[in-house]
């Protein structure tokens, strides 16, 4: 399939929902989006890429779609370009999905691949995935991520977290306020705490262990600062708080 290109004066909404794919998506300069997707023509023939209003679709043409892939045993490669502060969702069960730019807000959901998002996300976050790990830059409002085997890290976030891994690990490098909730069975907690939060650390570990760099009452930085609230949880896994940079 050529590259197809739209006039896109705005940020778009870009919405892709392939069964089985490897996505990458950049933020560009300029007034126009770009859609490329390569694979088989068998696959090729049945998908569509076309925008509807601010809504720029890449999905099946038919229900029945799936059929096509059997076991994911032949996949797409999908390559957009679109303008700065768009929003991004994307839904596909096998593949990896990156992204790279300025986003407005982010949902990925992937079942075996890794979902990495660098540049920054200005509004929400959201990402899960079964067997894959989910990276992620500055989130300037709410952060929500689950994985299963994988592992979920996130540079800041300015809004609210919550995050909840089983084998995997959590570590989000700086929380500056509202509610942290995070939860590991068998994988490490770390959560870095901005400069002048004040915190409510709520925590417990079956058989890991439990450390702070900041005292659990009053305030690092004064009584002025922000609150975030921490709820924490692991069973074998350790949980750790510290100073953000």
């Amino acid at each position: 399939m050529p590259e197809q290109r739209f006039a896109t004066p705005r940020p778009v909404r870009l919405e892709i929902k392939v069964p089985a794919a490897d996505l990458d998506v950049v933020t560009v300069d300029g007034d126009e989006s770009t859609v490329t997707v390569e694979g088989s023509p068998k696959l090729l023939d049945n998908i569509k890429v076309e925008l509807v209003g601010d809504r720029l679709i890449v999905a099946p043409q038919r229900k029945t779609f799936t059929s096509f892939f059997g076991r994911f045993d032949d996949s797409l490669q999908v390559r957009a370009g679109v303008p700065h502060d768009s929003q991004i969702e994307i839904t596909i069960a096998a593949g990896e999905a990156t992204l790279d730019g300025s986003f407005a807000g982010v949902d990925a959901r992937s079942a075996s691949g890794d979902i990495r998002v660098t540049g920054e996300v200005t509004g929400d976050a959201r990402a899960k995935t079964v067997s894959g790990s989910v990276r992620l830059p500055h989130v300037g409002g709410d952060l929500d991520a689950q994985t299963v085997s994988g592992s979920i890290a996130a540079q800041a976030v300015d809004g609210s977290v919550s995050a909840k891994s089983v084998s995997g690990d959590v570590r989000v490098d700086s929380v500056r306020e509202g509610r942290a909730t995070v939860k590991s069975v068998s994988g490490d907690i770390e959560l870095g705490v901005a400069p002048g939060t004040n915190v409510d650390v709520d925590a417990g570990s079956a058989s890991g262990q439990l450390s702070s760099e900041l005292p659990l009452t009053g305030a690092p930085g004064g009584d002025a600062g922000p609150t975030l609230v921490v709820r924490g949880n692991t069973v074998s896994g350790d949980f750790r708080l510290f100073r953000a940079a």
